[in-house]
């Protein structure tokens, strides 16, 4: 039972100097690394002498690395391994000022823990547990001192790492945050003051996200590569959602989702049911040697081909001759895929609903093209001859010749199927008709025409010279020669291309939507702040933009209007747009193009 704070337990803390470390697998082990290389004293404690060997066997090699890439000399390696002891009994524990416990994710086992160690450690001691899936308060609540309990939840690998989240109970004494958080800033990381509720900020956010691309590979609307490609190449994230899996534990995933579906009975924290197939089976990822995808070895990084891994040329017919791209639209998406194709070699028509668009256009594009001479990409005269190649028109009658013609006019189906209509009567037979809707059904654009079987979907991604993925839509109906075309054009245009089905959001905006809705629940619950949540998903996650400020650079509006796709296509509540959103939207908050979203912008 929980005691009330005493008056010892609000008195100043002594400094963090002696701290224990319980639990030696890899994330101990690296939280050792950490702290030993500051200038912590360490105690190492695990169940074996094996285990706390394999440990220092670990830092010796870890730390030799660092020397070898010029980030510690001989002399301060020595220093921090001297730092380190071991131990395979929790009263070596008895000096500690902090013990971190790094145990396998079990209340059972980590109540067991503190239990002991509250007959060993002094009153003053903290009590850390690195838990990122149970619950700090009925760890704390269990505990002799729950004041001195808290969470120190530390990201994978711990010493590259920066993210630190320090997790609060409603049991927690204000200076054991404090302390913890000091140490935090003390060792290079940045600490995130967070509540008590599973999976906190980061993995609260990235655990419903990879629970979603699980359930996605499941259905097999997507390759597990076009799902992880999709995601590195569309998101700019560091591995794709299912690589990321393995290298977690496809077991552990399973665990934290279990805890916060426990929680939140949000259906998508509930485990896509291939993870407990995985994890059942003893495919648990990288750790096991198969997951996902195989491994060279068990612990290995290195991806095998297996069964499932496609074939180099998987295509099994031949795609039609494209020569000459019309693309319809006049905006920064329509200017940014014609310059694509031009620098590509292809004959280009750039039409608009007029003459004077077509020509602005074309002249946003020389702009785009003096900047990369400027920056030494072109040269003045390839540039030259890229601009040459692209014509501006002013109907879309100018597309008779083209072999593709690619739409990019405003995100509106009736605008959309309107535009197609009138390309089905201009376009000769044979030609590919293609849009880059990047939320509407691509069928409905298709059954706008007679020829519903050469329409397919290329979603670009803005701006579209820079970002190298295409995903491209096949809806039922889409002829097998003109995905091949699409697929043989993506190539020669240097886009990586994913195939994916007709359906709302197809890979990415179905992966990154609910996500960023999440967060946005986040705030609207005051469970953590704009600046915390995007910098725990920078520093903890690999994102190069954190939610929020992803938001205001989508535009609020834009997100919104996806959201509501997203919600009514797949009628999971958990997907229905976050109150907050659509206030700031009815608001006129629509982030940076207004000047003020989730956060204000200076005016242009």
């Amino acid at each position: 039972m929980a005691t009330p704070l005493s008056d010892s337990a609000l008195s100043p803390l002594s400094p963090l100097k002696t701290i224990a470390v319980v639990g030696l697998g890899t994330m101990g082990t690296g939280i050792a690394e950490v702290l030993a290389k500051a200038g912590r004293e360490v105690i190492g404690i695990d169940i074996s002498e094996a285990r706390t060997a394999q440990a220092l066997a670990t830092l010796e090699a870890a730390t030799t690395r660092a020397v070898a890439r010029g980030r510690l000399t001989e002399e301060e390696r020595a220093r921090a391994l001297a730092r380190v002891r071991t131990a395979t009994d929790l009263g070596a524990a008895a000096d500690a000022d902090l013990v971190i416990e790094v145990a396998p994710e079990s209340y059972e086992i980590k109540q067991q823990i503190f239990r002991e160690l509250d007959g060993i450690v002094r009153p003053g001691t903290i009590l850390a547990t690195g838990t990122n899936a149970l619950s700090v308060t009925r760890l704390a609540a269990g505990s002799a001192r729950p004041e001195r309990v808290l969470g120190l939840h530390f990201f994978n690998p711990a010493p590259a790492m920066k993210l630190v989240e320090v997790v609060s109970s409603v049991l927690t004494a204000p200076q054991a945050v404090a302390a913890v958080t000091d140490l935090a800033i003390e060792l290079g990381k940045e600490p995130v003051a967070v509540g008590d509720r599973p999976g906190f900020v980061a993995d609260g956010l990235l655990f419903g996200y990879l629970n979603q691309a699980a359930a996605m590979y499941e259905a097999r609307y997507a390759s597990r590569e076009d799902i992880d490609a999709a995601m590195r190449l569309g998101c700019g994230l560091p591995m794709g959602p299912l690589a990321l899996l393995d290298l977690i534990g496809v077991d552990t995933a399973r665990t934290v989702l279990e805890a916060m579906y426990a929680e939140s009975r949000d259906r998508l924290h509930a485990p896509a049911p291939i993870l407990k197939q995985l994890s059942e089976a003893g495919l648990t990822g990288r750790k096991s040697g198969r997951g996902f995808y195989t491994y060279e070895a068990p612990c290995s990084g290195t991806v095998v081909p297996d069964a499932l891994t496609p074939a180099a040329d998987a295509s099994p017919v031949a795609g039609r001759e494209v020569r000459s791209v019309g693309v319809a639209g006049s905006g920064t998406m329509a200017s940014g895929i014609a310059e694509v194709f031009a620098k590509a070699g292809y004959d280009v028509v750039l039409a608009a609903r007029s003459e004077e668009k077509a020509q602005a256009a074309k002249a946003r594009i020389g702009t785009s093209l003096s900047r990369s001479v400027d920056k030494g990409r072109l040269t003045a005269e390839a540039a030259a001859r890229v601009l040459d190649r692209i014509t501006p028109a002013g109907s879309y009658d100018a597309f008779a010749e083209v072999d593709l013609a690619v739409e990019a006019v405003a995100e509106d189906l009736e605008v959309k199927r309107q535009l197609f209509a009138t390309l089905d009567k201009v376009c000769k037979p044979g030609a590919v008709l293609a849009t880059t809707t990047s939320s509407l059904p691509v069928v409905a654009c298709a059954r706008a025409t007679s020829r519903p079987q050469d329409v397919i979907g290329m979603h670009f991604f803005n701006p579209a010279p820079a970002m190298k993925l295409v995903e491209v839509v096949r809806t039922v109906l889409t002829a097998d020669d003109v995905h091949a075309t699409v697929r043989e054009v993506c190539a020669k245009i240097k886009k990586h291309a994913v195939d994916c089905g007709d359906r709302a959001g197809f890979i990415v905006n179905a992966l990154l939507f609910p996500y960023l809705n999440n967060a946005i629940k986040m705030v609207q619950e005051h469970y953590a702040s704009l600046d915390d949540i995007d910098a725990a998903m920078k520093l903890g996650g690999g994102y190069p933009m954190g939610p929020f400020e992803l938001l205001d650079v989508v535009g609020l509006d834009v997100s919104l209007a996806i959201e509501k796709v997203l919600h009514r296509e797949f009628r999971d509540p958990g997907l229905a747009p976050a109150p907050l959103l659509e206030h700031l939207v009815a608001a006129g908050c629509l982030g940076r193009k207004t000047g003020r979203g989730f956060r204000e912008y200076a005016r242009r």
